[in-house]
């Protein structure tokens, strides 16, 4: 399983909003600027994001986008599969009930069910507030498996 630059800019742009926005809306033009990505990029991803609910948009003069809660309530789960989709780690596990073939003798299945499994776990037990108080020079994240 690979996160594209859709995923990580998702999350740059989900933390910029939990640090900048303080219940006022934060435009694209602050976001492209602070993170150094396009307008153009963000404007995608904004889209799967508002779809999703994950923000709203704001109208206006002092428009721009909001988180729709708190950032202790968003996952980076959460956010990875609205902008990624779900994080199989392989192709065959994307149908569910699983229709491979070789499922029923399949050696590696439990594997990368065991797998995904970790990654989800993972993924769910790091919050938007956890990211977003992360001071910039600490880039060591300790965990587990």
């Amino acid at each position: 399983m690979k996160i594209s630059s859709r995923g990580r800019y998702a999350l740059r742009f989900m933390i910029d909003l939990a640090q900048h926005g303080n219940g006022e809306a934060v435009t694209l033009k602050e976001v492209s600027k602070r993170q150094e990505i396009s307008i153009k990029y963000l404007e995608q991803i904004v889209t799967l994001l508002n779809r999703g609910g994950l923000i709203r948009s704001v109208r206006g003069n002092q428009g721009g986008y909001l988180l729709t809660r708190e950032a202790k309530d968003y996952t980076v789960g959460d956010i990875l599969r609205i902008v990624e989709g779900d994080l199989f780690p392989v192709a065959c596990m994307e149908e569910q009930p699983n229709q491979c073939t070789r499922y029923p003798i399949c050696k590696t299945i439990k594997f990368w069910e065991g797998l995904y499994g970790v990654i989800n776990r993972y993924v769910d037990s790091v919050t938007l507030e956890d990211l977003a108080a992360q001071p910039e020079e600490d880039n060591g994240w300790s965990y587990s498996i």
